[in-house]
């Protein structure tokens, strides 16, 4: 209608463009890994790691944090919890853009897809991030940013199909039923 073009007019034609979201991929080799089980949420000594811990590791891993606890280092000390277990090479890849829920759905059901083939992974996750400046959190709720604007879950994938589905969000937000 007219309120349509009448908001086209501010923007030159070469100025519209459909944003794409921007795809990366890396390959990490030997990657330090918590061992899981999809029926230990608390992790057990010796056996396995908690959700706790795997969602800690994987915010080092995802902001490329070393794992190998060097006591010169500036930056961090942190090492992968125990126990744990070395993998040849771990696959990253990481989509950065304005994503729909049908398209996170879609990753899921092709990340499932992974274990019908001869791999050798036992457990892969799928992160979701809003931005941290989002005006919405959960449930169409006011996002308050207040330190770091948490909002972000995270599924973890097991070969059995079994899932643990994790949710951060700020102090304040309300998180989903």
């Amino acid at each position: 209608g007219a309120e349509g073009s009448t908001l086209m007019s501010y923007f030159p034609k070469n100025q519209i463009r459909a944003l794409k979201p921007k795809i990366t991929f890396s390959t990490l080799r030997g990657l330090q890994c918590p061992v899981l089980q999809s029926n230990e949420l608390e992790g057990k000594p010796e056996e396995s790691c908690s959700t706790e811990e795997l969602f800690e590791w994987l915010g080092a891993v995802l902001n490329q944090v070393n794992l190998d606890n060097k006591s010169s280092s500036f930056l961090s000390t942190y090492c992968c919890p125990q126990p744990n277990t070395v993998v040849d090479q771990a696959f990253l890849c990481t989509i950065t853009g304005f994503i729909i829920p049908d398209k996170i759905i879609q990753l899921l059901e092709q990340l499932c897809c992974y274990f019908s083939e001869p791999k050798l992974a036992h457990w892969l996750t799928l992160t979701v991030h809003g931005f941290a400046d989002s005006p919405v959190s959960w449930r169409e709720n006011e996002h308050g940013f207040h330190k770091g604007g948490e909002n972000l879950y995270n599924f973890v994938i097991f070969r059995n199909l079994d899932y643990w589905l994790q949710m951060a969000v700020g102090t304040n937000d309300d998180c989903p039923p």
